[in-house]
């Protein structure tokens, strides 16, 4: 088993390259669920449904208002924009999910002794394609 380290992750929103600013993404993925429970039958039944999943990311804010979380996410509240997740960096055959997303919020949080944060939350658009990288 060889282990893969999160630092390598490459995260794209909108063509931007977000994964300087981003220090956790996440990439849940879910299944609707439906109960086709019949007559005689003493436990539930179940069948598959659409897929669906959500898409968040944050780290810490950074004050480059042209090119940083800010200045390219906020713009983007409420549309649809092409995301590329590469959790283990980018190369020839390295694993990539690319998909479409409606950015849903975008949050910056600034606590008294810390530094400022933003996180950045998607619900996904349609298909994901998890086809590795090519060369």
């Amino acid at each position: 088993m060889a282990w893969i380290h999160g630092k390598n992750t490459v995260v794209k929103v909108a063509t931007a390259d977000l994964s300087t600013y981003t220090d956790t993404s996440e990439l849940p993925r879910t299944a609707d669920s439906h109960d086709v429970t019949t007559y005689g039958n003493d436990a539930h039944r179940k069948a598959g449904g659409l897929l669906d999943g959500t898409f968040t990311m944050s780290g810490t804010y950074d004050n480059t208002a042209a090119v940083g979380p800010r200045g390219k996410l906020e713009p983007l509240l409420g549309t649809i924009c092409a995301i590329i997740r590469q959790p283990e960096g980018t190369g020839a055959s390295l694993p990539q999910d690319s998909f479409d997303a409606l950015l849903t919020g975008y949050t910056e949080t600034n606590a008294v002794a810390d530094m400022v944060k933003w996180s950045a939350s998607f619900e996904i658009d349609g298909d994901v394609d998890s086809t590795a990288q090519s060369a």
